[in-house]
């Protein structure tokens, strides 16, 4: 298993994250204008792997956080970079007082339910044909102990 080295994006940054938004969710991908905007929000944290492959989104409002992005590159899939990176993602959000995260999932993406399930991530809600094509979001959560 790898565990990426993290560090906090930065506007220079946003080349890097669109071609891991392209490659990782094609016309669903976020937008330079997005990913600016969340790089610019004090309550969202944009984190990217030091190699550049994979990179996540968590935003924190009091003691709830949303995994807003996370998305690993084809070559570093099934390494457990996602896992290091999702990790480091609530350990931070622990650091800044969140006691829960709560994220969407295409019904469909087998890799990253496998992935959330195994990090302890329950269902608690679905969205029926959220996404495009009539796929249903399923909303999990997963609560945070403070390391």
């Amino acid at each position: 298993m790898i565990h990426p080295i993290v560090r906090p994006a930065t506007a220079e940054d946003v080349r890097a994250l669109l071609a891991i938004e392209v490659e990782c969710f094609g016309t669903g991908a976020w937008g330079a204008s997005l990913l600016e905007s969340a790089l610019d929000d004090p309550a969202q944290d944009v984190v990217l792997t030091t190699s550049g492959d994979a990179y996540g989104v968590v935003r924190v409002v009091d003691d709830t956080a949303d995994l807003d992005r996370i998305a690993a590159m084809p070559q570093v899939r099934r390494l457990g970079v996602g896992r290091g990176l999702l990790d480091h993602l609530l350990d931070h959000a622990a650091t800044r007082g969140a006691r829960r995260m709560l994220l969407e999932v295409a019904a469909d993406n087998a890799g990253g339910l496998a992935l959330y399930e195994a990090a302890g991530f329950q269902q608690i809600h679905r969205r029926v044909r959220y996404y495009p094509g009539g796929v249903d979001a399923l909303v999990m959560e997963r609560p945070i102990e403070k390391s």
